[in-house]
C-alpha cells in the first residue's frame, strides 16, 4: 500500500480508507459501475472540488458520492426514524498531493446497532458495502 503525500486529520473509527490503482475520473466510472451493478442506487454525485472553485478557492479533486438500496435502508428507518441521518451512505473520492486516488467510506453499521439500537439482522446488507467498494478498486 502507498504511503499518503498529505498528513490528513484523524478519521473516526467508522471511516474505511481504500487506495485506487485508478486515476481520480476512473475511480469514480468504476465506483459507479460498481453501485449500479449491485442495484445501488446512487443519489447524488457532489464534485466538492467544482463547489469550491465557483466560491473562489481550491480544492483537490473531491467527489461525495451520495448511495443506497431502499430495499436495506428503509426498514432501518422503520425501524428508529433518527437512522435516516446516517443513509444514504456516503463516500469520498478524493486525490492528494502526489496523485494517489483515495476513498473514504463512511461505515455506519456499528453507529446503527449501537446508538440506534437497530437489530444487526436489519444492518447486515449494508455490511456488505465496503467490500463492494474495494472490489471496484482492485
Amino acid at each position: 500500500m502507498t504511503e499518503r503525500t498529505d498528513a490528513p486529520a484523524e478519521s473516526p473509527s467508522s471511516v474505511v480508507t481504500l487506495q485506487s490503482k485508478y486515476d481520480f475520473e476512473a475511480t469514480v466510472s468504476r465506483l459507479k459501475a460498481a453501485l449500479a451493478a449491485h442495484g445501488v442506487t446512487l443519489f447524488a454525485d457532489i464534485d466538492q472540488s467544482a463547489a469550491a472553485a465557483e466560491a473562489g478557492v481550491s480544492l483537490r479533486p473531491t467527489r461525495l458520492l451520495l448511495f443506497g438500496n431502499p430495499r436495506a435502508g428503509t426498514p432501518v428507518m422503520e425501524t428508529n426514524p433518527h437512522a435516516a441521518l446516517e443513509l444514504p451512505l456516503r463516500a469520498v473520492v478524493w486525490e492528494d498531493r502526489g496523485g494517489v486516488v483515495w476513498v473514504d467510506y463512511q461505515d455506519v453499521t456499528a453507529t446503527l446497532e449501537r446508538d440506534y439500537k437497530v437489530e444487526a439482522k436489519l444492518i447486515a446488507p449494508l455490511k456488505q458495502m465496503p467490500i463492494l467498494l474495494s472490489g471496484a478498486l482492485a
